[in-house]
This record gives C-alpha cells, sequence and structure tokens, in this order.
C-alpha cells in the first residue's frame, strides 16, 4: 500500500468497509456463511466434506466458485477499461449488489448469497496492478500479517515507521463494516442490502472522478 496515494487508501478503507458490511448481511441472514471471506466458506466445505453434511459441502463450493468468478469477471472488465478500470470494476460491483437487493426483495435465499459473493470477488479487482491485486479488500489475514511485519521493522529502527498505520486503517475499515452490518440486518433484514447499493454507488462516483483527474 505504500505505492497507492492518500486518496486511494481512503477508498480502499471504504471499501473494506462495505465488505465487512455484505460479509456481515450473509453470515447472519443465511446459516452462517461468508459472502467475501472464503477461508471461512473452505472451512465449511471442508467440515461439511468430513461429515458428511453435503448440503453444507454445496453451498460453500458455491460460493467459493462464485467468489472466483468474480474475480474472473473483475480482470476481464478491468483489461477491457484501461486504464480507469477501478471506475469500471466498481460499476459491476453496484450492479451485482442491486442485483441482489431486488431478488432479495422477491425471494431470499442463496441465490442472494451467490450474488453477493460474486460481488465481492468483483471488488477485489478494484486495486490491480501488473495483472495481480495489489490490495486485497475482503480479506483481513493478510493486512493484519503486513501490520505486523511493518511494525515489527519500525521497532528494529527502519525508516518507515508508520508504514503499518494503512494496515490497521483497512482491518477497522472491515470490522467497522461487519459492526454497522449486523446493526442493520438487525434492524432491516435483507432492505440492508439497497443501503450497501447505494454506498457501492458513491464509491463509483468517487474511483470515476479520482480516474479522470488522474488521465
Amino acid at each position: 500500500m505504500h505505492r497507492t496515494e492518500p486518496p486511494m487508501i481512503v477508498i480502499a478503507v471504504c471499501l473494506a468497509g462495505l465488505a465487512g458490511f455484505v460479509d456481515a448481511l450473509a453470515f447472519t441472514s443465511l446459516g452462517g456463511f461468508f459472502a467475501s471471506f472464503m477461508s471461512g466458506n473452505t472451512t465449511r466445505l471442508g467440515v461439511g466434506l468430513g461429515t458428511g453434511n453435503g448440503g453444507v459441502a454445496m453451498t460453500a463450493g458455491a460460493l467459493i466458485l462464485s467468489f472466483v468468478s468474480g474475480v474472473i469477471l473483475a480482470s476481464v472488465v478491468a483489461r477491457m477499461a484501461g486504464r480507469r478500470y477501478p471506475a469500471a470494476v466498481m460499476t459491476v460491483v453496484t450492479l451485482l449488489l442491486f442485483l441482489a437487493a431486488i431478488v432479495a426483495a422477491v425471494a431470499p435465499g442463496p441465490i442472494v448469497l451467490l450474488l453477493l459473493a460474486s460481488a465481492m470477488g468483483v471488488e477485489n479487482g478494484v486495486f490491480n496492478r501488473d495483472g495481480e491485486v495489489s490490495i486485497g479488500l475482503t480479506y483481513m489475514t493478510g493486512s493484519l500479517v503486513r501490520m505486523g511485519q511493518k511494525l515489527g521493522n519500525a521497532l528494529m529502527g527502519d525508516a518507515d515507521r508508520w508504514d503499518w498505520v494503512p494496515y490497521l486503517a483497512l482491518w477497522l475499515g472491515f470490522a467497522a463494516g461487519v459492526v454497522f452490518g449486523a446493526a442493520s440486518q438487525l434492524r432491516w433484514g435483507w432492505d440492508a442490502l439497497w443501503l450497501a447499493g447505494a454506498v457501492s454507488t458513491a464509491l463509483t462516483v468517487a474511483l470515476a472522478r479520482l480516474g479522470r483527474r488522474a488521465a
């Protein structure tokens, strides 16, 4: 993240918050599965297979495939969009979130969760450098590891003693999104997805404006 401009770091923290919000909605609404945390779904897949619970294994596997499909879609969109790819990728995220909100209003169930997992897979393509994800927005283990490494380096006297702060901010953004998502689900249920779509729209606009300034 040290090569990322400050405005984009703020966007990254907001996107992590959106991922946490969506993850909390999915987890609290549909049996403890995740929309963005694929390590958790992989554990559920393994446990389902190990205990002979085919329903759990199938759901977890479908979510993992949906997430990966979203990542693939983001890569294709980014390559087609060129230099302004972040806004293009984020537009796809927004469309998927609104589609999930519409489906949730008509037929809440596993299809909503699959759409959310796809949206979170796409979101990870917003920060792409040389064809690879440069900032992980939906999985915080990597951010915590990097924060610990940077803190260790700072304690050893490295000049860049504050490099750990962006990683902490990313984790805090995700955690705050989870708290807000859980509270929103408790109050509004699946209707909270419309709020996720609205936030995603605002972030898409912000990325488009930053893209125009850079151009």
